[in-house]
Order: C-alpha cells, then structure tokens, then sequence
C-alpha cells in the first residue's frame, strides 16, 4: 500500500538500587505545567474513527507534529490513506548500546453524540476537577503526557537512558489496519530494533485504602474475534407460513451465543493479579467461585470479570426492508474476545454454538498477547509509581479489550500499559471507556507526567 511520508523541521540490566536512585531525583516541573493545554487542545481536535475506513487523524496528527518540531525533534508524518495519519520520532539515548523504547499511542478516537453529554465531546472543557471529552481517558491523556515529557526534556537536554522511538498512530479503535498494523507491515525498520513497549490502559490505581492503592500495569490482552453471521433462508410474503426463515434461524443462533458461558480459566497474569488483589485486601481469594469475588470489586468487575473466562457478546442485528416481507438473508455481529492460548478452542466452541446453517466470516481476528510480569521495566514503573505516592504497589492485570500492543508484539517487542494515573477512589474509570462523559481530573495527569518522567530516567 503507498505512502505519504512528510518530515517535520546491549545492555539492558539494571539493578534494583539503579533504578530507587534513578527515580529519587525530582522530575523536571516543566511537563507537568503545560500537559493540562495539551490535552485540552487535543480533545478539542474531532478526531473520530467510525470504522470501515471512515476516520480522520490528520489534524491531531499535524498538532502533535508542530508540537515536537517545536522543540527541535523531527517528526515524520505517514499516511496508510489520504487523512489517516501517524507521526513517528525518534529520540536519541545517552547509551547507544541498548535498544530502544517504544512509546505509542493512539490519536483516533470513537463517535460521541455532543446530546448525551454534559459537556460538549470535543469541547476540552475543564470542570469539577476533569477535563472532559471524548478521548480524555482513551487515550489523549497519555498523548498529552507523552507528549508534554518529551517536550520539556528536549527543551532542558535531559537525554533519556536509551533511545525513545514515539510513535502517535491512527485507527487504533479500527483494530488499527490502517495505523498499527500497517506501520508494522510497512515501516518495520521504525521499530525493528526497539524490545519493550508502554502505552494505554494501564499504570492506573485502584484504592484498596487510604494508604494502599493498586497500580494496574497491564501486561496481557485478550484475542479480538469480531465476526460477521449470515443465516439464509427462503424469501417470501410475510402473510405466508415459512419454514425456512432466515431471522428464525439468526436469532436461534445469537441467542446460543449470548445466553452462553464459557469456562473460567486463569491466564498467569491473572492468576497473579488475583493473588495480589487478595493480599491487599487480607483476604483468601475463592478460586472455586471466581465469578462471585470478582463482582464484589466495585467498577473493576466488569473490567475485571471479562478476563477470567472467553466472552462472546452479539452487537448488530440487521435483516429484511419491509414488515410484510420475510427476507431471504439476515446478518449479525459478534464480538468475540478470547484469552492468550484459547483461539483454537474459542473457535470451535463458536462454530458449535451457531451450527451448520449460519455462515460465519471474520470482521477482525488479531491475537492475544501476555508478557511476564518482570524485568528491569517492571521494576523501573514500580519506582516511579512509590516515587509519587508512597502508598502505590503495582500489579499486573489483562485488558479485556485490545490495544496496538497486538501489532507491535508481532515484532517481538514485550508490551506493556502503563499510562499512570492516580485516580479518585469513586471515579468510574473502566465504565468511561467509549461511555458517555468521558473525563481525566487534571491533578491524575501532572501525576501520570512525573511518573512517565521519573520512569525514563529509570528504564
């Protein structure tokens, strides 16, 4: 596929006490004073993905672009198609030896009707603490940050450790065939060298009390298997008997699926986020009724709950163009999500629940990714966290969605999301997720700045 391409004007070991000391110097204040207007202009930029190709980055894309060139970095725009935009940079490291961090995040963001909102969705409005609009939490907040760190260490010649390849992609809420997965399909050499990865959904607290709260880094997503059902029959008039209908056989086949549970299995990641949550709460985890502890855990349940088990939950109903005639073909989508290891049987599980006389395509199929919860990064996000709030122990935990970690991990690169936030122990953070009045307080993101800053110096 062509490109538009526009350029704007071995060591990885690191000791424990490396790292405390790296992140005991004070961050830089200069991120933390601008990353507030930088979200707010970024979510004032309409940057909304519909799908099927029908999205527009472009104009955030030249925002963040102006915004490194500003400083004296050299951004370079990319097109998978005219308006579907990236913008990639390249930062250079004190130790040339090591490889580099990928730092990316997505610029595209899903569809907000401004009549559901009490605020407007591309407003940038700042109230009660937050700012609000559609991309404050998924995930312009970490654009900001990223971009605002980056910003105010070129600007004072703080060089990170190692490299930083930033890369700030399209289509993301696309499942990304037109910003990661094509970058990675055809812009490999940008990040062929680069090992470990941060980005979205994850880095976030969950109170557990006044003096503990759990960091969730995300270190494992679930498989998408979005998919297209197609059910035949015989069309005719709707005054008639019919035995060979189409919507009969559809809603037979939907209602398998979304009446279906699928059996609870637990992924190491999992496994150990459980053990954690357990120990924080001085309790003993029930793991022979899971689904019952999980739905004691507030607004992470069902964050929470959709990674301990496949889930397959149908969306789109579409049959017929008039009431009196019964059609001779009805359709449906599914989204499937599946747990790393379970494609195969996922699959079959499906294939058995629709039967022989629905025809199933993929929309999207894209993998499960899981990492170990371990390593000199693990330990470098854990300092940083301690370094802001004394009360902060990181655990790992799976996304129940997808992110562009999937792209990338087919490079070999180890992903991980860890966009920091300390949040107020009654916002309902997994539940503004592509909901209604989005937000970000203002003091999470000055906080999510110093720890990405403190987490540079340390990685």
């Amino acid at each position: 596929m062509a490109s538009e391409s526009t350029t704007f004007s071995g060591t990885q070991t690191r000791q424990a006490g490396d790292v405390a000391a790296a992140t005991r110097a004070l961050p830089s204040t200069g991120a933390q004073d601008e990353v507030v207007e930088l979200c707010r202009e970024l979510l004032m930029i309409d940057s909304t993905n519909r799908g099927n190709g029908d999205g527009f980055e472009r104009a955030a894309a030249e925002y963040v672009a102006a915004k490194l060139a500003d400083v004296g970095l050299e951004p370079t725009l990319l097109e998978s198609r005219p308006g579907r935009t990236s913008v990639i940079t390249r930062i250079e490291g004190t130790d040339p030896s090591r490889p580099p961090l990928l730092i990316h995040g997505h610029l595209d963001v899903v569809a907000a009707d401004p009549a559901e909102w009490r605020h407007h969705p591309f407003g940038g409005e700042e109230a009660d603490g937050c700012l609000w609009g559609r991309g404050a939490i998924d995930m312009k907040d970490m654009d900001a940050m990223t971009l605002a760190v980056v910003r105010d260490r070129a600007r004072t010649g703080r060089k990170p450790p190692r490299d930083l390849v930033v890369a700030f992609v399209a289509d993301e809420e696309a499942g990304g065939p037109l910003g990661a997965h094509w970058l990675v399909d055809n812009h490999t050499d940008l990040f062929a060298d680069c090992t470990e990865a941060i980005s979205e959904v994850g880095g976030f607290s969950y109170t557990v009390r006044d003096d503990l709260r759990l960091y969730l880094i995300q270190t494992a997503e679930k498989g998408m298997a979005w998919m297209k059902l197609t059910a035949r029959g015989r069309a005719g008039h709707g005054s008639m008997l019919s035995t060979d209908n189409a919507v009969t056989k559809l809603v037979e086949a939907v209602t398998r699926i979304g009446q279906h549970r699928f059996p609870v299995v637990l992924t190491p990641t999992v496994h150990q986020f459980l053990d954690s949550l357990g120990d924080a709460l001085g309790i003993e985890m029930d793991y022979d009724n899971l689904e019952a502890t999980v739905a004691k855990l507030g607004g992470l349940a069902r964050m929470i709950g959709a990674t301990i088990s496949d889930t397959a939950n149908p969306t789109q109903l579409n049959a017929g163009h008039k009431v009196n005639v019964i059609p001779g073909e009805a359709t449906a989508g599914v989204d499937g999500r599946f747990l790393p290891g379970r494609e195969d049987e996922f699959v079959r599980q499906i294939d058995e629940l629709i039967g022989p006389d629905i025809q199933r395509e993929w929309v999207v199929l894209d993998r499960a990714v899981e990492t170990p919860f371990d390593g000199p990064m693990v330990d470098a996000m854990a300092a940083a966290l301690r370094a802001e709030d004394p009360g902060a122990r990181a655990v790992p935990y799976m996304l129940s969605g997808g992110t562009d970690a999937k792209s990338f991990s087919q490079l070999g690169i180890r992903c991980f999301g860890f966009s920091p936030l300390k949040l107020p122990p009654d916002l309902d953070f997994s539940g503004m997720f592509h909901g209604v009045d989005e937000r970000v307080p203002t003091e999470a993101l000055k906080f999510g700045t110093r720890v990405l800053d403190r987490f540079l110096a340390a990685s």
